[in-house]
């Protein structure tokens, strides 16, 4: 019986083989007590576990092959710091010591109430990292599995070799564990969890594999051996699909096969419109690695680096001002000369950052509480240690210092006399810097957006952060299922905000971009140009498809068209302008 099941497609594709699922069998937990003075024994079992799992990254870091993906060896670096990590060990130790619990049901406590708190957070980027410490916990409970005489190694595959034509479907597969697929012939992967931002999908994405994520009980409902379409476009997967639909996707499969061959020989070309508009393509990053790729598909710089990954899957100790520094001049030094925005650190009250973070009160999970530039200034030491840290990579190259979530005249006060006692701290120390550094404002709150003036005249560059001002701007909470669908990209008040944010700054020869997501999403591509937009920053992925529909763009006449799309309020009125508009 023929059946679609719908997730998120994190990585474009289209891939047809036979299902292999991965079974959890390995990660089944027994919960027993202990029993009376032996709790010492049960305890030294899990850290020897622990130890286990060390060695096991360790081996896994030394095996890497020279064509794996960087990102894979940055994960594997990430998953190392989670287990260095004593915090994690030290609840369960205590549970076991207290309650008597078995190891690994001490360490599902543990890891239950941690995932219950990342799941309170609202950064979509943030939240993905539940996931890198439920898979260390998952590795640490198979090496207590084979305490017992398991072999989770072998256990983790499924029985039989794996077919020429294989799709993996898992209820989630740790980015290291990939490695293991790559002597496989495997060709895409489904997973009952994860999102865009989560490591599998970057790994995914990287790999040029095709995948689709967050198709809740895929893992369930396919059977190992099930025919499979796996349509990473539109984020579909068909089981058991008939012969007529099949010879169907082969000759989708070879149709977007020729298309991505196409796509790679524009990585050459100059980005300009057929009007000779010269256009700037920048590349949104979250590991100093996929800066590479982003120069390699033509990205003219970063035009936003996520610096929260530093930050993230730390119970204790943040990273230090050395440790930032070495990264940041990392993503400097990977992008030869070409400019860098860092963007500081955008968290929420509802992610504590651990013994060396934020004791700052909770205001809850709601979008609207303490996050990025509001938690920075009320944590002025962190703050100038990144200060510190990306002033010291710009004496290697472009780095510039990009603000998020300002509002207000006096945050901008506050943030530019940090920035200057950074300088003045590095200049009694004999450190080097590029006194000059570039400093710009991310425009997402709409309150910034209406006093755009005081944004022009003391900043160096904006950027639009599309994700967060549509959601501010219609008061729609994006990780809120109930009111998600009315997030609205072409809601006319959007569109009005952004095209007057990219006329200010034009006027004002005010370099201006965007780097949410509307930036990467070629269908928005010609609306862009048409508002006048000529710096776009996007995932890197992306580069090529949105370089395409500039090539074949006319901003003369798309902005001749554009005022009439500005003007319709009326839903019928206004999907008639766009359809001009793109015609």
């Amino acid at each position: 019986m023929t059946f679609a099941l719908h997730g998120i497609p994190v990585s474009k594709g289209i891939a047809i083989g036979k299902a292999v699922l991965i079974s959890r069998a390995a990660l089944e937990v027994s919960h027993y007590l202990v029993e009376p003075g032996k709790e010492a024994a049960e305890a030294q079992k899990l850290l020897d576990a622990f130890q286990q799992v060390r060695l096991e990254l360790d081996q896994l870091r030394m095996a890497l092959p020279k064509d794996a993906p960087q990102e894979m060896g940055a994960f594997l670096d990430v998953h190392a710091l989670i287990l260095a990590d004593p915090a994690l060990a030290e609840k369960p130790i205590k549970l076991i010591h207290t309650q008597r619990l078995n190891a690994a049901w001490a360490l599902t406590t543990e890891l239950n109430d941690l995932l219950e708190q990342f799941a309170e957070i609202e950064d979509p980027y943030l939240k993905e990292r539940a996931n890198d410490i439920r898979q260390v916990a998952e590795r640490v409970i198979k090496a207590l599995n084979a305490q017992k005489g398991s072999h989770p190694e072998t256990e983790f595959l499924p029985s039989g070799d794996m077919e020429v034509e294989s799709i993996i479907v898992a209820h989630d597969i740790a980015p290291h564990d990939m490695l293991r697929f790559k002597e496989h012939a495997f060709i895409g992967f489904v997973t009952d969890l994860g999102g865009k931002t989560s490591h599998t999908a970057i790994v995914a994405r990287s790999m040029e594999i095709p995948a689709v994520v967050g198709v809740r009980h895929a893992s369930e409902m396919i059977r190992h051996g099930d025919w499979l379409i796996l349509d990473g476009e539109q984020g579909v997967v068909v089981v058991a699909p008939d012969e007529q639909l099949l010879a169907e996707y082969r000759k989708l499969q070879t149709q977007v096969s020729k298309e991505a061959r196409k796509l790679q020989q524009l990585k050459h070309a100059k980005t300009e419109t057929l009007d000779r508009v010269d256009i700037e393509l920048f590349a949104n990053i979250e590991l100093p690695e996929d800066a590479e790729q982003a120069v390699k598909l033509g990205a003219v710089g970063v035009g936003l680096f996520r610096s929260e990954f530093l930050f993230m899957d730390r119970k204790q100790a943040l990273p230090d001002e050395e440790q930032q520094y070495q990264e940041y001049r990392r993503v400097v030094d990977l992008m030869y000369g070409l400019p860098v925005n860092i963007r500081t650190i955008d968290v929420g009250a509802d992610k504590a950052l651990g013994a060396g973070g934020s004791d700052v009160s909770q205001t809850g999970t709601s979008p609207l509480g303490l996050r990025a530039i509001r938690w920075s200034l009320t944590e002025p030491e962190i703050f100038l240690t990144q200060l510190r840290a990306i002033l010291r990579a710009s004496a290697h190259g472009q780095a510039r210092i990009m603000i998020p979530m300002l509002a207000h005249a006096k945050e901008i006060d506050e943030t530019f006399r940090l920035i200057e006692k950074a300088k003045q701290q590095l200049i009694q120390r004999g450190q080097s810097f590029n006194p000059n550094i570039q400093i710009g404002a991310m425009i997402e709150i709409p309150a910034a957006a209406l006093v755009l003036p005081l944004f022009i005249d003391r900043f160096d560059f904006l950027s639009i952060g599309t994700n967060d001002l549509i959601q501010y701007t219609l008061a729609i909470d994006r990780a809120d299922h109930a009111v998600a669908h009315l997030y609205d990209p072409l809601h006319p008040a959007i569109l009005n905000l952004m095209a007057n944010i990219i006329d200010q700054a034009k006027r004002a020869n005010v370099p201006i971009a965007v780097c949410g997501e509307m930036a990467g999403d070629p269908t928005l591509t010609k609306l862009l140009l048409a508002m006048g937009l000529t710096d776009f920053s996007m995932h890197f992925s992306q580069l090529l498809l949105v370089k395409r529909e500039i090539l074949q763009a006319n901003v003369g006449m798309l902005k001749a068209r554009f005022p009439r799309v500005l003007k319709a309020y009326e839903p019928e009125a206004q999907a008639k302008a766009l359809e001009r508009l793109l015609a």
